[in-house]
């Protein structure tokens, strides 16, 4: 069979999810769905507040608003098909439907990777350099590096993506996981994958690399800057103002790391689904708690929201 006519008969992929463990298909279908209600809830209020208060118009929640777009974005490119095929036990995803999964995943996952590092830049100037914070991170600043982090990821992901479309597939159809991920697809080819495998390593480590350079040395010198402070409420008081972006850097790259930097054995593949729940679901779910509970500019945010908007409302209903 020729390439083209593996390309032409292969009109959709099976996605089996957790199809090994059919007795927990109701209860996996539970957890997903109320973690999927969280994350739009959280991350959709979490865009209205900072787009709405002017207490919050400031660099970080700038890049805070893009951190909750992407979250959203990526989950609500997998999730509700993730659910369907929880539902049913398995379920069918078109050729092309599976591609434009992947490329907004990897654009999105990219594009969160250097966001984090940019972030981590924002925090360094605040603490390191105040005086200079508002020059320095100006509205246009902020929007030229947010038109860098998206056109690096939105690249990363095109180049994946037309590598893998030079890909022939056989007559296994059926992805062991509960979205198209790149690393799972790949094993369905009955091509040459190399090229594909070798660039998705080093790209995955180059990424990684820069981003996790940036926010290394922006925290050796906010760590340094702190350390100089005399009075230890005040010490405390700073570096909580980075707290916050420390917890969604670990939940961020821990998962993501140990899924893509492991060996793609075959039994390391259910381990790998479990991962993947992290980064699919779980991150964008708690970064949005993550930045309102220990954040008393979004609490008053959310009260204020609460008092002069919703409250009248209700009020009159």
């Amino acid at each position: 069979m020729t390439d083209t006519g593996n390309l032409t008969l292969l009109s959709s992929f099976i996605l089996l999810g957790f199809s090994d463990a059919p007795e927990l298909q109701t209860t996996i279908f539970t957890i997903f769905l109320s973690l999927y209600v969280l994350m739009v809830v959280g991350n959709l209020m979490m865009i209205l507040l900072i787009n709405t208060d002017p207490h919050l118009q400031t660099p970080m929640y700038f890049f805070l608003t893009h951190l909750s777009f992407m979250d959203f974005c990526l989950s609500s490119a997998l999730i509700p098909k993730a659910l369907e095929t929880f539902l049913m036990g398995r379920s069918h995803i078109s050729f092309w439907g599976c591609f434009a999964q992947m490329f907004i995943f990897m654009a999105l996952a990219v594009s969160e990777c250097f966001l984090l590092g940019v972030m981590a830049y924002d925090r360094y100037t605040a603490v390191c350099k105040p005086l200079l914070y508002t020059t320095t991170m100006t509205r246009a600043r902020c929007y030229g590096m947010m038109v860098l982090v998206y056109t690096m990821g939105f690249l990363t992901s095109l180049v994946h993506i037309t590598l893998a479309g030079r890909l022939s597939f056989c007559q296994n159809r059926s992805i062991n996981h509960f979205f198209c991920e790149l690393p799972t697809l790949l094993q369905l080819s009955c091509s040459d994958t190399s090229t594909n495998e070798v660039f998705l390593l080093y790209n995955t480590v180059f990424n990684s690399v820069v981003s996790l350079l940036m926010i290394l040395v922006s925290y050796t010198y906010i760590l340094h800057t702190v350390l100089q402070i005399p009075l230890a409420t005040r010490r405390m008081k700073v570096f909580s103002t980075c707290a916050s972006h420390l917890a969604a850097i670990t939940t961020f790259y821990a998962p993501g790391l140990f899924t893509y930097v492991q060996p793609h054995e075959a039994s390391s593949w259910d381990q790998g689904k479990l991962v993947s729940v992290c980064y699919s679901i779980l991150t964008p779910t708690l970064n949005p708690l993550i930045y309102s509970l220990r954040n008393k500019e979004v609490k008053g945010a959310l009260r204020r929201l609460w008092e002069r908007k919703l409250l009248p409302r209700l009020c009159r209903v």
